[in-house]
């Protein structure tokens, strides 16, 4: 058994040189995944109060229990935000100081909250009026799987924006992992955005997405195409997802690809597939194999395409 398993350990270590491109070896320590998802726990607590707590919580605890989180999270965070920037220093970050840049970005992010919570009232709001077996603001908060996938969005677009690498995604992907909604910590998400089910929906990193939308289930808002160099590598950082403007309702599995965009105030109906931009006030449904365009004041359709073509 001992020459057996002296074999097997011979044979991952040769695949260690061999693949080399999935080792991190002597190199800095990672931000961890357990610290990240322990983080990113009690930023929902904080975000949240006594919604994600075993315990109940009374207002004359609220000031000593959001000092003891907020002491917490930061030194946490402060820790894997320093290794972030080991890993990958950010824009114009000061390389012989990057533990005082990681307190900054920490207090910065911190500070930030509050403007965080603000927005998140207003997608309870949108929840609660836009789904009549909604009984409470409550239960959309302790339940719905939406809510907790755009709360993580929010609080890691933040790190995001500060150019914090490998942090945000760690955050938005353990929330993928528990809701099964896949937004990036890159979209831009306005104020009254409600996920109804949300079962199989993905958010493109450079997707914008307006005020007082809402998308159903299986909806993808994603990339057309991705254009590569001189060297055939795939181009990162350019914008390569829709636009969604203020007021649109997109239903259950339709797919809208590329920096398309949707007008504000229309509606896109399930099953659709689109890759060119609808105008304002449009309904946008699929009838026979046809994507086609209706438009709100003059009530004409229009067509646009087949679902099962190019150029949509």
């Amino acid at each position: 058994m001992a020459k057996k398993l002296a074999q097997i350990v011979d044979g991952l270590v040769d695949s260690f040189h061999k693949y080399g491109g999935i080792n991190h070896l002597d190199g800095v320590n990672l931000p961890s995944r357990e610290a990240v998802v322990e983080i990113t726990r009690d930023l929902l607590r904080l975000v949240f109060p006594g919604f994600y707590d075993k315990d109940p919580i009374h207002s004359n605890q609220l000031t000593e229990y959001t000092s003891e989180l907020v002491s917490s999270i930061a030194r946490r965070l402060e820790n894997e935000v320093q290794r972030s920037l080991e890993y990958r220093p950010c824009d114009g970050c000061d390389r012989n100081d990057l533990a005082g840049t990681a307190a900054r970005v920490t207090q910065e992010f911190l500070t930030e909250l509050s403007a965080v919570r603000a927005v998140l009232q207003t997608d309870v709001t949108a929840a609660y009026e836009g789904d009549p077996a909604a009984i409470s603001n409550e239960e959309i908060i302790v339940a719905y799987p939406g809510i907790e996938a755009v709360a993580v969005q929010r609080i890691a677009h933040l790190l995001y924006k500060k150019h914090v690498a490998l942090i945000p995604r760690i955050m938005t992907e353990w929330a993928h992992n528990k809701t099964g909604i896949d937004i990036h910590p890159g979209a831009e998400i306005g104020p009254h955005f409600f996920i109804d089910h949300g079962t199989g929906v993905v958010v493109g990193e450079t997707t914008v997405i307006g005020k007082h939308v809402k998308i159903y289930q299986g909806v993808t808002l994603g990339a057309k195409s991705f254009p590569k160099d001189g060297n055939g590598r795939v181009v990162k950082g350019i914008k390569r997802h829709p636009n969604i403007e203020d007021d649109v309702t997109i239903y259950a599995g339709a797919t809208i690809l590329g920096p398309v965009t949707i007008g504000h105030g229309s509606i896109i109906g399930g099953n659709v597939w689109l890759l060119d931009p609808v105008p304002p006030k449009t309904v946008v449904y699929s009838e026979g194999g046809q994507t086609r365009m209706k438009s709100a004041a003059a009530d004409r359709d229009k067509m646009i395409g087949h679902s099962h073509g190019e150029g949509i």
